[in-house]
């Protein structure tokens, strides 16, 4: 599980399919997390990594609650915060991630109307490795900390801030906000999320550079 590794080990990107499939063919099932701040790439990477070890990718964004849920608590403005993610319900989901004889039913989050759908995602028994990627893997606070003890690694995706402050507002822009308002959101809701996810760095296994 999470832990066997030091948090100074740095792997590069394009070595990073080796890292996991030297590990992964010791265990029936090989649970792979990548953490990091808003706009770090996490998503992108986990689908390379996806494609190139033939893996599954489980999304905590899938487990945003609904915008209703959001309204009703006055959390709209904080969406993206620990506390607007069904957190519990990741959990157990990732810790039935871990059983490699289940069917593993898991919510995806669709960008262009802003809300999860329930059960798109489906792993099979016929998954070696599975993928799982998110900005909260590495929090201690509960529910979140009991996810550390589900992982085989956990790898910490460090970019630089001004890479992700830019790829932030030209994704919320992509996806209909105004550059005004895109910058003004990031500013106060993606950007105060990421000294939280920062300050994890330190639990991670490993650290991923950007070597390309």
């Amino acid at each position: 599980m999470s832990g066997a590794f030091w948090a100074t080990d740095v792997v590069r990107v394009g070595d990073l399919t080796a890292w996991i499939l030297a590990r992964s063919d010791a265990v029936d099932r090989y649970v792979f997390g990548i953490a990091g701040p808003p706009g770090s790439g996490k998503s992108t990477l986990a689908g390379r990594l996806g494609a190139d070890v033939d893996a599954p990718v489980v999304p905590m964004d899938g487990f945003h609650l609904p915008n209703a849920t959001l309204d009703a608590r006055g959390l709209r403005d904080v969406k993206g915060s620990p506390v607007t993610f069904a957190a519990t319900e990741f959990v157990d989901v990732v810790r039935a991630l871990r059983d490699p004889n289940r069917l593993v039913a898991c919510p995806m989050f669709d960008r262009t109307i802003d809300e999860p759908i329930a059960d798109r995602i489906r792993v099979s028994s016929a998954a070696r490795v599975v993928i799982v990627e998110g900005n909260y893997l590495l929090l201690d606070r509960a529910p979140w900390s009991s996810l550390s003890g589900l992982f085989d690694a956990i790898a910490y995706l460090d970019v630089p801030a001004e890479v992700r402050l830019q790829r932030l507002i030209e994704r919320h822009v992509e996806f209909g906000r105004s550059r005004a308002d895109a910058e003004k959101f990031v500013r106060r809701s993606d950007w105060a999320n990421t000294a939280l996810i920062e300050a994890t760095k330190a639990g991670a296994d490993l650290v991923i550079s950007m070597d390309d």
